[in-house]
């Protein structure tokens, strides 16, 4: 089975000469690098010197806001909530929960694109894999 790359696993920086190549076992020119006050975790690429978190290229890169609280905000628009009621109720802005939820949507829309071109899954099949992940929250009671 193929192994998924992971963060420290390739530089994102774009004009760094390793951008996006992914370590072989002989040469490692990522390297963790501490921690952030946050205490995520740095990388730093050898080739080119620029450092980067674990968070890069997700939602939650450079937010202030815990993952926690970003996840269960975007768990209510799920549900069908109104953002004028997140909006009284968790203290976030407007804005701020709508930055969240269009990147959020780019996130799905690039995981959709993959599974459509690599992987040659139909349109109906993402749409249950859709159904299927949405319906794995906690089990309720009946």
């Amino acid at each position: 089975m193929t192994k998924l790359a992971q963060v420290g696993d390739f530089c994102p920086n774009e004009v760094c000469p390793d951008y996006g190549k992914l370590q072989s076992d002989q040469k490692h020119n990522i390297i963790k690098f501490g921690t952030t006050k946050r205490g995520r975790q740095r990388y730093k690429c050898k080739s080119c010197g620029k450092t980067f978190t674990e968070t890069k290229g997700t939602l939650f890169y450079r937010r202030r806001t815990s993952e926690a609280e970003i996840i269960d905000t975007l768990a209510h628009i799920a549900e069908g909530n109104r953002i004028s009621s997140l909006v009284r109720t968790t203290g976030h802005k407007e804005d701020t929960i709508g930055d969240w939820i269009r990147e959020a949507g780019q996130h799905a829309e690039a995981v959709e694109e993959v599974l459509l071109s690599d992987y040659r899954l139909s349109r109906g099949q993402i749409d249950g894999l859709w159904a299927y992940v949405g319906n794995k929250g906690e089990k309720k009671l009946s």
